[in-house]
């Protein structure tokens, strides 16, 4: 998160945090968000099979509703908790409603931790009153620091944008630094925006941003049980309603979401566990997005190109390996360019004869680098951010429930 960030609080998006001593280090793990009855919400969620609870619940009750609130908790996942598992969330989502005078439909609950371990409910409830009563637009610090795990940094970003003669205001926040690799968004987003907009107008916003935004990170290639991301418009603004995808009003508001989104994704990168670098893993020349997402992807997410990045060893055999194992049929070895920074590796199927040892030692020794694959096949691209592997990748994933 920038320093000295100004935080622009969106009108209609209160939000309350408290320690309910769900986390056993005593932080604050549990956060209430009230919206404005007139809010609109659009989400994504996960595509693992084993989805978390509130993953269920929330996208069932999204169905039904638009929502007044949204419950989060840290410290657990409520994942892996068969029946009960739901009726906990059930129950939790039933005592915001009783807070906040909605139905229980009207509650999207979310949860991140450790999976497989029932909620301790009688926390949960001493939490959410605690939580409601702290409720203030005001409130997105307490409330970033309520939705972290082994997050190092708090992920925030708030901006205020022209649409059209109006100025809307964007404040979001993320969480995540491993099990990263997102089928949909990123562990847990929540961006709010006091902008009037319709109901599909916005989940087409948000689908897309997603899509260029938390569906191009990866730490570790785990997708989660509980991802989420909602995108909030309270419809606070003094502005027309966008209703129409096609207006000049929706571009300008879905390319401001899509920033945001971007940023707080690569907020997590930086983030990642253990992480000591932040890389690009840009693909070139393509024949289609699907093909350049594979060629990223491998590159991405091998082991050994990442511990390889942790030592800032520019082993280049690596990610030629990595490039062709992806799948690619019909590759052209002899066509393909790989660049680390500025400096060509590969070319004509081997090491390029301009490649030096000391040229790409100075790339790999730079903390954000760029990897570049040119495929000569096509005109799509596509990008991934990644990191390296560490020591303390391991660590941290190995003492996680001690």
């Amino acid at each position: 998160m920038p320093k000295q960030l100004e935080i622009h609080p969106v009108a209609g998006f209160y939000l309350g945090a408290t320690q309910a001593k769900i986390k056993k280090n005593g932080k604050t793990d549990l956060v209430v968000i009230e919206l404005a009855p007139e809010a609109v919400t659009a989400a994504t969620f996960t595509l693992n099979a084993f989805c978390a609870a509130p993953v269920t619940v929330a996208k069932q009750h999204l169905q039904k509703v638009m929502p007044r609130a949204l419950l989060i908790n840290s410290g657990n996942a409520n994942a892996g908790t068969g029946e009960q598992g739901l009726k906990d969330a059930l129950e939790s989502c039933q005592w915001v409603a009783d807070e906040l005078g909605c139905s229980r439909e009207q509650v999207l609950p979310f949860s991140t931790g450790v999976i497989g371990q029932n909620l301790p409910m009688e926390k949960i409830h001493l939490g959410i009153a605690q939580a409601c009563a702290n409720l203030a637009i005001t409130g997105w610090e307490e409330a970033c620091a309520g939705i972290m795990t082994t997050d190092t940094v708090p992920k925030m970003i708030s901006k205020q944008i022209q649409v059209g003669e109006s100025t809307v205001t964007l404040t979001g926040m993320s969480k995540g630094s491993g099990m990263i690799h997102p089928n949909m968004a990123t562990m847990l987003g929540f961006v709010a925006t006091d902008a009037k907009i319709s109901k599909e107008c916005l989940q087409a916003c948000l689908s897309d941003a997603v899509k260029k935004s938390f569906n191009r990170i990866t730490v570790d290639g785990d997708t989660s049980t509980n991802d989420a991301c909602t995108l909030t418009a309270t419809q606070q603004a003094d502005m027309p309603v966008i209703d129409s995808m096609e207006s000049n009003e929706y571009d300008q508001f879905s390319r401001a979401v899509k920033e945001v989104m971007v940023e707080l994704a690569q907020m997590i990168v930086r983030d990642g566990e253990g992480a000591t670098k932040f890389v690009s893993v840009e693909v070139e020349g393509g024949m289609d997005e699907k093909e350049c997402l594979q060629v990223a992807h491998a590159v991405a997410l091998s082991p050994l190109v990442k511990t390889a990045l942790f030592a800032s060893d520019p082993n280049w055999g690596r990610i030629l390996a990595a490039v062709g194992r992806a799948g690619v049929q019909s590759l052209d070895i002899d066509a393909i360019e790989i660049y680390l920074g500025d400096v060509c590796i590969v070319e004509k199927g081997g090491r390029a004869q301009t490649y030096t040892e000391e040229a790409g030692q100075a790339v790999m020794d730079q903390e954000d680098i760029t990897i570049l694959i040119k495929l000569h096949r096509g005109d799509a691209a596509e990008t991934v951010w990644t990191t390296d592997f560490s020591y303390d990748y391991v660590k941290i994933n190995a003492e996680y429930r001690t």
